[in-house]
């Protein structure tokens, strides 16, 4: 991409963007926002005792949640301010285990309309290596009263 481009309407602030998820799930399990370019968010989350499954790695649907957390976000960076972002869909392929350390996710969008977006999530371990594959469709709507 054009680095004089940018995907963003609202230009993001990864201090709030931190700052708004620290109450929350995302806060609770660790989730940080730690890069923004001009195409994509990225954030961080740690594999420990909050994000590890019974038999110690990482959880599917914590990496889930890493993803659709930085859509979330993304999307709404992404849209017409005064607009809401809605998950319509989300998949994800777990390619790797991860039982410790961080994993970092980034996400790139496939398609930006009017309407509805698409986004691709690759979450990576501490070495670099794909630990997950996702992909989220949202739903760009007016916001409820």
């Amino acid at each position: 991409m054009d680095t004089t481009t940018t995907i963003w309407r609202t230009t993001p602030d990864l201090a709030q963007c931190n700052e708004l998820a620290a109450g929350c799930t995302i806060g609770h399990v660790g989730i940080e926002f730690t890069d923004a370019g001009p195409d994509h968010l990225t954030a961080r989350m740690p594999v420990d005792r909050r994000t590890r499954q019974p038999f110690g790695i990482l959880h599917g649907g914590a990496s889930v949640l890493l993803a659709e957390t930085l859509v979330s976000f993304a999307a709404t960076l992404a849209a017409e301010p005064g607009k809401a972002c809605v998950g319509l869909e989300i998949n994800a392929n777990h390619l790797r285990p991860v039982s410790s350390g961080w994993v970092t996710g980034t996400a790139r969008p496939i398609a930006l309309g009017r309407r509805t977006q698409v986004w691709e999530v690759r979450i990576v371990d501490d070495l670099g290596k794909p630990t997950c594959v996702s992909r989220c469709t949202i739903a760009v709507v007016e916001p409820q009263s």
